[in-house]
C-alpha cells in the first residue's frame, strides 16, 4: 500500500499523536512528555511516499484514544491504591462495607452477598489464626469450584498466609510436587477430593502436614482422611475476633497466592502472585473492557487458574461485580446458564468456544443478554462463525501468562488479533517481538550481542521489559528460583536490561495488532520449510467439522527435520479420509501436509482446555505401541492405513519423502 499524506494531513497527524502522547504520559509522569513528543516529531519527519508510522497512527487513532482513556483510568486507580498501600484484602473490605447486600457469587441455587463473603473469610482467618498460622506461611487449597473457594484464600490472606491453588485433577507425584514445591504447612481439601490427598499422605513433603477437610455436611466424616479436622463444622464455633491489625501489616508486594502453570510440559510450576499483581490483573479487565457495575459475569472456568481465579474473581472482589460460577464447564449449558442467571458478560479459555460451537443449533443461541465475551484461545478460523451464530457484539481476546509481565488485549473486535500496542506507547508499555529461530524459539542476536526487533509481519518471540518497581511490568517468577531465571532474557536492547521471555511466537502488523502464531517448540521444519502447527490445525479442524485436532512434528530416522502428524478425535467413527485428504491438498502446501494421521477417541488436554502435545509426540507413529489406527500419506495425496511394512521402512531410515 502506497500512502501520500498532504501537509494538512501530516499536521493533523502530528497534533493527534502529540495529544495522545501527552494523555498517556499523565499515567506515568511528566518526565515522559519530552521523549514522547520527540518520537512524534521523528514519525512526522519520516512520513513520505510510503506507509509510515504516522499513517498507521492516524488510521488507528479512534482505537488508541479509547484504549488511552481506559489505560489512564486503570493507572490512576492503581496509582491511588499503591499510594495507600492497598492489598486485595483492604480493597475488598472497603468494597464490602459499601455494598454488603449485593450478590457477589452465584452457583446453582446458592448465593453469597459481599457481606457474607466478608463474614466467611473473617471466620477462616480467625480459625487459622487460632491454629498458629501467620504471615509468610503457605497453605495448599485443593477444592472443586464452589462459592466458598475464594472466601477461603481471602480469609487466609487476612493473616498474610499464602494459598497454593492446587489443580484438582492432579494425582500422585504431580500432586505431591505441587504441594511440596510451595513449602505448604497444611492442606485444605474438599470431601470429593479426599482420596487424592490420602494417596500421598506418607510421601516426602506431605507426611505430617495437618489436613483440613471441607465437606458438604458439617458432621461429615471421611474414612480416607480419618485424622483430618472438619473445617466446615469448626467454622461455626469460631469466635469473632478483630484481625485488622494483621492484614494492615501486609504490603502490596507481599505474596497472595501461588497459581500453577498448566503443566503442558514437565511438572507444574508455582507462579508467585503478589497482591499488586492480582490487583493489576483483577482490575485490568474491568477498566480496559469498560465493564459496568451492574454486569453479571458467567465464569465456568476453574478457580485455581489465573483466568477464572484471578481475572474472573478480581472483577468481583476488587470491582464489585457479580459472578456466576459452574462446577464443571458444559458446552450445552453455556448459553442456557447465561439466560438463567441473566449474565451480560461471559468468560472463555482454550477450546471452550469451539466446544460450544459444535452443539446443535437451538433458540437459546440468541436469547441471552450476553453482549461481551472475553478470554484467550478463540481460533481465528471460527471467530466470525461463533459471533454470528450466538449474536455476540464484542469479543475481547487477550494474551498473557499467569506469571508474565507481558499482556495484550483486543478491544475493537479485530478478528484473530490477541491485542495491540500503538507504536508511540512503547515507552509506557515496553513489549515487543525479537527475532528467533522459529523451530526452537532460540533468540537471535546481532554482532553487538543484542537482540533484534522484528519488523511488521516478521514472527518473533514476545518479550516484555522487566521493571520491578511497576506492577504492570514486574516479574516475580515462580516459587522455584531456577525456573524463574530461565524466563529472563538479559542484555536485550542494552547491556544490563532484563526482559520476560514469554516463549510464544507472535506476529505484529503495521497497525500494532499482534497475532498469535505458535508456542515455541510447536513449529517444526520439514522439507526446508517452517510449519506452524496452529495453522495446520485450523485447516484440518474446519475440514473435519470442528473435531478436536492436534498437529505436531515427529522424527524420522535419516531424514532432516520433522514430519507432520495430526491426531484427530473421531468418537463416532465418521471421519471421511477422502474428504480430509482432498481438503488438505486444496488448503495446504506439500511441506505442511501431515505425513501421518492418528485417529483416537479423545485428546490429552489440560484442565484449561489446552492440548497436551508432548504425550502424543512421544508416542509418534509406532504402531507396535499404539492401538489407535494410523494413516499414511501416499504419493497421490490420499491416506491409507499405515502398514507394518511401511513402519519398518520408515523407522529404519530407508523411506523416501
Amino acid at each position: 500500500m502506497i500512502v501520500k499524506l498532504s501537509l494538512r494531513q501530516k499536521t493533523a497527524s502530528l497534533a493527534c499523536i502529540t495529544a495522545v502522547a501527552c494523555l498517556l504520559s499523565l499515567t506515568i509522569g511528566p518526565r515522559f512528555v519530552p521523549q514522547t513528543l520527540l518520537s512524534a516529531l521523528v514519525m512526522y519527519l519520516l512520513s513520505g511516499d510510503r506507509p509510515t508510522i504516522v499513517y498507521a497512527t492516524v488510521r488507528t487513532l479512534p482505537r488508541d484514544l479509547n484504549a488511552a482513556i481506559c489505560f489512564i483510568r486503570l493507572n490512576l486507580t492503581l496509582y491511588r491504591w499503591d499510594k495507600r498501600k492497598m492489598t486485595v484484602v483492604k480493597v475488598f473490605e472497603e468494597l464490602a462495607a459499601k455494598q454488603p447486600s449485593k450478590v457477589a457469587l452465584v452457583m446453582d441455587d446458592q448465593r453469597l452477598t459481599f457481606g457474607e463473603v466478608k463474614q466467611l473469610s473473617d471466620r477462616i482467618a480467625s480459625y487459622f489464626h487460632s491454629k498458629g498460622f501467620s504471615k509468610g506461611d503457605t497453605v495448599a487449597l485443593m477444592m472443586e469450584t464452589r462459592t466458598e473457594y475464594p472466601c477461603i484464600w481471602l480469609g487466609l490472606a487476612k493473616l498474610g498466609v499464602v494459598t497454593a491453588l492446587i489443580n484438582t485433577n492432579l494425582r500422585r507425584e504431580t500432586l505431591r510436587h505441587s504441594i511440596a514445591v510451595a513449602n505448604s504447612k497444611a492442606i485444605i481439601v474438599s470431601a470429593e477430593l479426599a482420596g487424592a490427598v490420602a494417596e500421598i499422605l506418607e510421601q516426602d513433603g506431605i507426611k505430617g502436614l495437618p489436613i483440613y477437610l471441607y465437606g458438604n455436611e458439617q458432621s461429615e466424616k471421611n474414612d480416607q482422611l480419618p485424622n483430618a479436622d472438619n473445617l466446615r463444622q469448626a467454622l461455626d464455633n469460631v469466635p469473632s475476633v478483630d484481625l485488622s491489625s494483621l492484614w494492615n501489616d501486609v504490603s502490596p508486594r507481599d505474596k497472595l497466592v501461588y497459581i500453577y502453570t498448566s503443566g503442558t510440559t514437565g511438572m507444574p510450576k508455582a507462579a508467585v502472585i503478589t497482591n499488586s499483581r492480582f490487583i493489576m490483573m483483577g482490575t485490568g479487565c474491568y477498566f480496559m473492557l469498560s465493564l459496568r457495575n451492574d454486569d453479571v459475569i458467567y465464569n465456568p472456568l476453574p478457580l485455581y487458574h489465573s483466568a477464572g481465579g484471578m481475572v474472573g474473581m478480581g472483577s468481583v472482589l476488587l470491582c464489585g461485580l457479580t459472578a456466576v460460577l459452574r462446577k464443571k464447564f458444559s458446552a450445552s449449558n453455556f448459553f442456557p446458564d447465561c439466560i438463567k442467571y441473566n449474565c451480560t458478560v461471559a468468560q472463555y479459555i482454550g477450546e471452550i468456544c469451539r466446544f460450544v460451537l459444535t452443539t446443535p443449533p437451538r433458540p437459546t443461541d440468541s436469547q441471552h443478554n450476553v453482549r461481551m465475551m472475553f478470554g484467550n484461545g478463540l481460533r481465528p478460523q471460527i471467530w466470525t462463525q461463533f459471533v454470528s451464530r450466538f449474536n455476540i457484539s464484542q469479543v475481547c481476546e487477550f494474551y498473557g501468562s499467569t506469571e508474565g509481565n507481558s499482556n495484550l488485549m483486543n478491544l475493537d473486535n479485530t478478528v484473530g488479533a490477541v491485542g495491540f500496542v500503538p507504536a508511540f506507547a512503547r515507552t509506557l508499555y515496553p513489549v515487543t517481538l525479537v527475532r528467533c529461530e522459529e523451530e526452537t524459539g532460540e533468540v537471535i542476536r546481532g554482532p553487538d550481542g543484542l537482540c533484534i526487533r522484528c519488523k511488521p509481519g516478521e514472527p518473533g518471540v514476545f518479550v516484555g521489559k522487566i521493571n520491578l518497581k511497576n506492577a504492570l511490568n514486574s516479574f516475580v517468577g515462580y516459587a522455584d528460583k531456577k525456573a524463574s531465571e530461565k524466563k529472563v532474557l538479559k542484555d536485550v536492547f542494552a547491556k544490563g536490561d532484563m526482559f520476560f521471555n514469554s516463549g510464544d511466537i507472535l506476529v505484529a502488523d503495521l497497525f500494532g495488532y499482534y497475532y498469535f502464531k505458535d508456542r515455541t517448540g510447536d513449529t517444526f521444519r520439514w522439507r526446508g520449510e517452517n510449519v506452524a502447527t496452529s495453522e495446520v490445525e485450523g485447516v484440518i479442524t474446519n475440514i473435519v467439522g470442528l473435531k478436536d485436532c492436534a498437529v505436531y512434528g515427529v522424527d524420522i530416522p535419516g531424514t532432516e527435520g520433522k514430519a507432520g502428524m495430526a491426531a484427530i478425535v473421531d468418537t463416532e467413527g465418521k471421519l471421511d479420509l477422502e474428504q480430509l485428504a482432498a481438503g488438505i491438498r486444496g488448503s495446504l502446501p506439500p511441506y505442511a501436509r501431515p505425513l501421518f494421521i492418528r485417529v483416537l477417541s479423545e485428546l490429552p488436554m489440560t484442565t484449561t482446555f489446552k492440548l497436551k502435545k508432548r504425550d502424543l509426540q512421544s508416542d509418534g507413529y509406532d504402531i507396535s505401541k499404539i492401538n489407535d489406527p494410523i494413516y499414511f500419506l501416499q504419493g497421490n495425496g490420499s491416506y491409507t492405513r499405515f502398514s507394518a511394512d511401511e513402519f519398518a521402512t520408515v523407522s529404519s531410515g530407508k523411506g523416501k519423502f
